[in-house]
């Protein structure tokens, strides 16, 4: 069939009179300059574009209802933020620039995922918003196919890129997001606490990775250096289970902690974990340990130089 059948360009995916057909996914070509003929026919398409911007927005904006997307904005905040995405849309048709819709793309995603909007909706407005553009070019065209054709060939390449630097953009900041979150609750997980002048203790609790173990080092030495700390207990009662690179990590940063000038206690080691350390060949040596964290801290009083004396008993007052 040729590629000036208009039937063609239907089964193509675009919309006609009102219905998607379904096809297979578009491959996008890589950027390139604009010839002549596409930068001229792009600007034609962008000058109508403008010129029924009231009701192409209006039409999408309905559709996005309809398809029950951006549920947790109101309708105004669906407006504001409708109307400025058109905007930019047309204008990245206009200019085949997507820096600046990249751009956009990374504000738009800082200020909506706050809100509950999810990837799949926002992948979709875009899309919608393509589908309606579409239509409009074919109410305006459909009577010079010829015309219609060219139309398309300027539009398709460019909404299907706009749609994938919109959708790449709010992928990319979520997933900044979750990394921040991530971060904050391994810091959550792990503290650092100052006891008494001098004395830390790290708590930990749960499964450590190899990432946590890093962090759990780089947290525990910026604590020693910040607080002139010179005895450091590492409770690890709350660790189920240590492979040998978490065991080796572990006394890494016990040697790290030496050369600040802090002396390590680790404490509340299991059976099977102990069993796993002499297994594996940890030289133990480099490891000041205690049975639990109380003794822990009382080993590290006595480090410091504090003494545990009883209170005085209350004497009596003579009438």
């Amino acid at each position: 069939m040729s590629d000036r059948d208009p039937g063609a360009r239907a089964r193509a995916g675009v919309l006609v009179s009102g219905e998607k057909l379904r096809t297979k996914p578009v491959e996008l070509p890589s950027e390139a300059p604009r010839d002549e003929q596409t930068t001229r026919l792009l600007r034609e398409l962008v000058a109508h574009l403008r010129d029924q911007r009231a009701a192409l927005r209006e039409e999408w904006l309905r559709r996005i209802t309809g398809a029950r997307l951006l549920t947790a904005m109101s309708r105004e905040e669906i407006y504001a933020e409708a109307t400025s995405i058109f905007d930019q849309y047309v204008e990245a048709l206009e200019a085949g620039a997507f820096e600046a819709l990249q751009t956009y793309a990374q504000n738009l995603s800082e200020r909506i995922i706050p809100r509950g909007v999810e990837t799949h909706e926002v992948v979709g407005i875009v899309l919608l918003l393509r589908d309606v553009l579409a239509r409009a070019l074919f109410t305006k065209y459909h009577s010079d196919l010829d015309k219609l054709n060219q139309i398309l060939d300027a539009y398709e390449p460019a909404a299907n890129r706009i749609a994938i630097t919109v959708a790449v953009g709010f992928v990319q900041e979520r997933e900044r997001v979750i990394r921040e979150q991530q971060e904050a609750i391994r810091e959550l997980s792990t503290p650092v606490l100052q006891v008494r002048e001098r004395l830390l203790i790290l708590p930990i609790i749960g499964l450590i990775d190899p990432q946590r173990a890093r962090q759990l080092t780089e947290q525990l030495l910026r604590a020693i250096r910040q607080n002139r700390a010179r005895v450091v207990v590492i409770d690890i009662t709350g660790v189920p289970v240590m492979d040998s690179n978490v065991a080796n990590h572990l006394v890494q940063t016990v040697e790290a902690s030496r050369l600040l000038g802090a002396t390590s206690i680790v404490t509340g080691l299991s059976p099977d974990i102990a069993q796993t350390l002499v297994n594996i060949g940890v030289d133990l040596s480099k490891m000041n340990t205690v049975g639990d964290l109380q003794g822990g801290i009382e080993e590290a009083e006595h480090i410091l130089g504090y003494k545990v004396a009883p209170l005085p008993m209350e004497q009596p007052v003579e009438a």
